[in-house]
């Protein structure tokens, strides 16, 4: 076994064939952008630091990892792609500039697949990225939505940071149930932005979901619990990028015993710091809704 950590996850389907199947050998290179494997152009200035000098590069297949995602990440998101029929409907939690947006996109289109794209930022400026990233690899207006809001487990009113650099700064903690006195304290000195929070079902609007990307800080056990009456009943399959073995533990159970099976698992890497956890890698877990398959597939599930 290599010694990267990222081959070291646990997958019920051929994660490295999957992988490798999605990559393109008919690339270009952009001298604007890089461009990765499956095609999707990043502009460099997203993010200073990690992509400086990468203008006009072309990537090549992320195994074990790239700058951004790992093998299991990945693959779950394009097993997404392999499963859909038809149209394939993406809905990503705090998308930052669309990357999974982008690259599920890009595979399901390139697969003849029609695309619905919908994705939550709180960031105003990661917003911009994210409608510019989308124009620039292709996509028309009316197939994807960006909403400058945040992914909630109910309707509802949220605290946002305001940084001086977003394209430096990815991970953004809300501040959900603020109190009147810390939101009359936002606006007035422009530390965070006020905005909406929205269930998946305001997001969504009741259609099927191929993928359900959730990544947001920490937050994923109380969203997928709170929404999970309208996940169970439209999503397919769902990508959790996990922060804490305790998150894990806890969507594993709760996922578990509500029916889900489990696809693809790469527990979060931590090292420890005065005796405690101190994550540097967000785990990933990706679940399948047996229901959903079997309907798709034209089963009858007893």
């Amino acid at each position: 076994m290599p010694d990267s950590p990222f081959y070291h996850f646990n997958a019920s389907f051929d994660a490295i064939d999957t992988i490798q199947r999605h990559a393109r050998a008919d690339l270009k290179s952009d001298a604007a952008f890089l461009t990765n494997f499956l095609g999707v152009k990043i502009a460099i200035r997203y993010f200073p630091g990690i992509l400086d000098g990468k203008g006009g590069e072309v990537e090549p297949i992320p195994i074990p990892a790239n700058w951004h995602a790992d093998i299991a990440e990945w693959a779950f998101a394009l097993r997404s792609v392999d499963m859909a029929e038809k149209t394939f409907r993406a809905v990503e939690l705090g998308c930052g500039w669309g990357c999974w947006l982008n690259n599920t996109g890009a595979a399901a289109r390139r697969r003849g697949l029609a695309v619905d794209l919908i994705g939550i930022e709180g960031d105003e400026e990661h917003v911009g990225f994210a409608l510019e990233s989308l124009v620039a690899n292709g996509f028309l207006r009316d197939e994807f939505r960006i909403v400058h809001g945040v992914a909630a487990p109910r309707r509802s009113k949220a605290l946002f940071p305001v940084v001086a650099n977003s394209g430096a700064v990815w991970g953004s903690t809300p501040v959900f149930d603020a109190t009147a006195t810390q939101i009359s304290e936002a606006l007035r000195n422009g530390s965070y932005q006020v905005l909406d929070a929205f269930p998946l079902a305001d997001l969504s609007g009741g259609k099927p979901i191929d993928l359900l990307h959730v990544d947001i800080q920490g937050g994923e056990t109380d969203f997928v619990k709170a929404n999970f009456i309208d996940i169970d009943r439209h999503v397919r399959r769902m990508l959790v990028g996990t922060h804490s073995r305790i998150i894990e533990g806890d969507l594993m159970r709760f996922l578990l015993e509500s029916g889900w099976t489990i696809e693809m698992d790469r527990p979060c890497i931590f090292g420890l710091v005065d005796g405690q956890p101190q994550i540097q890698v967000d785990g990933v877990q990706g679940w399948v809704n047996p229901k959903l398959e079997g309907v798709r597939r034209g089963k009858r599930l007893v």
